[in-house]
């Protein structure tokens, strides 16, 4: 395998590797104004998200600084193109992070909601758009090459806005809530436990909804693709992970409904990865001016570097996520919440 198809894979491995892990912390933030009865739910709430919030968020960071260094082009296009969505996914981000830190240092009961407006609004923007981005590199974008090198976005926000777009973006948007919904169930007990199943099955059942029709529709905007037969089986795939979540989560099997949510976004992703592929963007204007895969790298000796840092650090990152998640695996209750605690 050339090293630039395997930087392809690794990029995009990252980026499904954030979007399984702070999917479900975007799906908790949005369940504040659902489940959170009072301030004691709502501090509960984020509690489950709480020892890792921060370390799921790394990864958006690390795929950044990866697709920065094996292709830069992509990078500068895409980032240029993006640039509005982008700002907003950034505010959204840092205010979310802000809110979970200072939203209990305050000593009135509008401090705190204010910080959970921010939290819960953080939370929903990001996949939002994030959903709309990566269904417009799936669908095409008016890209052009530059005479010196490069290519240059053409279009708008509002190019991004199309029908296409939206949908992929309230695809994301139902997924990453029905995943922090389950993650609830599965973090909690008690009342709060079984409020979030039954969220979740409602939620689910429009996820499995908006998600088939997002992917129908992006295996039929392939249909004369090389790689189809891998679209259509990753599509398969990632609509039955999603139909076997939501039949768990009605069993009270949230274990198994939290994998099943994780393995829908992964082969979905891998759907849209696969749609891209040979290219790291198509464009709408005109096929040839497609970017693709080795025009958009970094030079050899810069890959071979990467991958070299790859070996040695990805299994410590790992292995280090993993203990994380092990040594905060109990469940929580309202009990654990100090009484009037912010």
């Amino acid at each position: 395998m050339e090293l630039t198809t395997l930087w392809f894979l690794i990029v995009g491995v990252m980026l499904i590797g954030y979007f399984v892990l702070d999917g479900f912390d975007f799906g908790v933030g949005m369940s504040l104004p659902f489940l959170g009865k009072d301030n004691t739910d709502r501090r509960l709430l984020i509690n489950t998200i709480g020892p890792v919030w921060d370390l799921n968020e790394t990864w958006l960071i690390v795929a950044g600084a990866s697709l920065f260094a094996a292709f830069p082009e992509w990078y500068a296009t895409m980032f240029s193109g993006f640039y509005l969505a982008l700002l907003l996914i950034l505010v959204a981000l840092i205010l979310r992070g802000v809110s979970f830190e200072y939203r209990h240092q305050g000593k009135g009961e509008s401090w705190t909601r204010w910080f959970d407006q921010f939290i819960f609004w953080g939370s929903v923007l990001p996949p939002l758009l994030w959903g709309v981005a990566f269904a417009n590199l799936a669908q095409g974008l008016p890209i052009v090459p530059l005479e010196g090198g490069g290519w240059i976005y053409e279009g708008t926000l509002l190019t991004l806005l199309n029908p296409y777009g939206l949908l992929g973006g309230l695809t994301m948007l139902l997924i990453t809530f029905s995943h922090g919904l389950v993650f609830v169930a599965l973090k909690t007990v008690g009342d709060m436990r079984e409020r979030a199943r039954a969220l979740a099955t409602k939620v689910g059942i429009a996820a499995i909804v908006a998600g088939a029709a997002f992917l129908v529709w992006t295996i039929v905007q392939h249909l004369e693709s090389d790689t189809l037969w891998i679209i259509v089986s990753c599509s398969v795939l990632a609509a039955l992970a999603l139909i076997g979540a939501w039949v768990a989560n009605l069993r009270g099997r949230e274990g198994w409904a939290f994998t099943g949510n994780a393995a829908a976004i992964v082969f979905a992703l891998l759907a849209i990865f696969m749609a891209l592929f040979p290219n790291l963007m198509h464009s709408s204007i005109d096929p040839a001016y497609s970017m693709s895969i080795e025009g958009a790298a970094s030079s050899q000796k810069t890959l071979e570097l990467m991958t070299w840092v790859a070996v040695f650090t990805l299994p410590l990152v790992l292995a280090y996520q993993a203990w994380t998640y092990w040594v905060f695996r109990k469940r929580l209750s309202r009990d654990a919440i100090p009484a009037g605690a912010h």
